[in-house]
């Protein structure tokens, strides 16, 4: 019966992500609750609860009837160009609502299951080496690495409560009809992809369905605390994910390299995103047990392009 099942609350559970884990989370049997800015209609062990960062306003209820918090929620850090205002956006988005949902559990003395907090490989900056990135590589001072930083600074709270708190360090995540391939393969079925900069960026990516494997681990397993990275450690750079879009949608790539310059004309600081990156190992994750079921970025695109 449904009041037997454990509840997930899930900020963000409305996009990419959160709506493939939702799924996810129902096929295993728990509850879900997604805070959202509207209200909506429950759905099949799915309900919906209100909360505004902005007005520091949250559907406190919620919260007590929760067993996990799944942390999602926070600006898109690619949506728009980075003036000051857009950062100020991004930064508040995450640390605002973590404090938000820290001051709610403070209230009650309430106690959770697990706190998972979304995060991502850019803690590591925007910098392009081959320096192979661990979850004890100290976080970059640019502005990726103090994003980053902040948002999991704004958990440690919570895990001063005495709650398992951990928080998944995201590569690039591939998935069907969204994120970064809904932008791309437009450009690459018309045969007007190319590799950008220098294309020796490295670009740690991950499929969806291992991405949201990853967080019903950390709810599963006890042993599951602190950082992990969650991205494949198979060297992919720009022009090695171009030339395999490409090829899997059955051409060669013809176009020379998308200039550096050109891009930081059109998008300013923002051009860091796919400028740079870094390498990064997922090592920590895999010892306890996880195995990833796409390690290969052909055969993760071809699912993702598999209609």
């Amino acid at each position: 019966m449904l009041e037997d099942r454990k509840n997930v609350v899930v900020t963000g559970g409305t996009g990419f992500v959160g709506k493939k884990l939702t799924q996810l989370l129902l096929d295993n049997g728990y509850s879900v609750t997604i805070l959202s800015r509207t209200a909506k209609e429950y759905s099949a062990g799915v309900s919906y609860a209100q909360w505004n960062v902005e007005d520091g306003t949250i559907d406190e209820q919620a919260i007590l009837g929760a067993n996990y918090i799944v942390h999602l929620a926070g600006e898109n850090i690619g949506a728009k160009r980075w003036t000051r205002n857009r950062k100020k956006a991004i930064l508040d988005s995450r640390e605002q609502s973590t404090q938000l949902l820290l001051a709610t559990l403070q209230k009650y003395n309430k106690q959770l299951d697990a706190f998972i907090s979304a995060s991502g490989v850019g803690i590591y900056g925007a910098i392009t080496d081959d320096v192979l990135c661990s979850e004890t590589t100290p976080a970059a001072n640019d502005f990726l690495g103090t994003v980053c930083q902040k948002w999991e600074s704004a958990a440690q709270p919570i895990r001063d409560l005495g709650i398992r708190t951990v928080y998944i360090r995201t590569g690039l995540v591939l998935g069907k009809g969204d994120g970064v391939l809904q932008q791309l393969v437009p450009l690459f079925k018309l045969r007007l992809g190319s590799a950008i900069g220098s294309g020796k960026q490295f670009m740690p990516w991950i499929h969806i369905d291992d991405l949201c494997r990853i967080y019903l681990e950390a709810i599963i397993n006890p042993e599951v605390q602190g950082p992990y990275n969650a991205a494949i450690n198979d060297g992919t750079t720009n022009s090695i994910f171009s030339k395999t879009l490409a090829s899997i949608l059955g051409y060669s790539i013809w176009l020379p390299n998308v200039p550096a310059f050109l891009l930081q004309i059109v998008l300013g600081e923002m051009a860091q995103l796919v400028l740079t990156g870094r390498r990064v190992t997922s090592n920590k994750i895999e010892a306890i047990g996880f195995k990833f079921e796409f390690t290969q970025l052909n055969l993760a695109l071809k699912n993702c392009l598999d209609k």
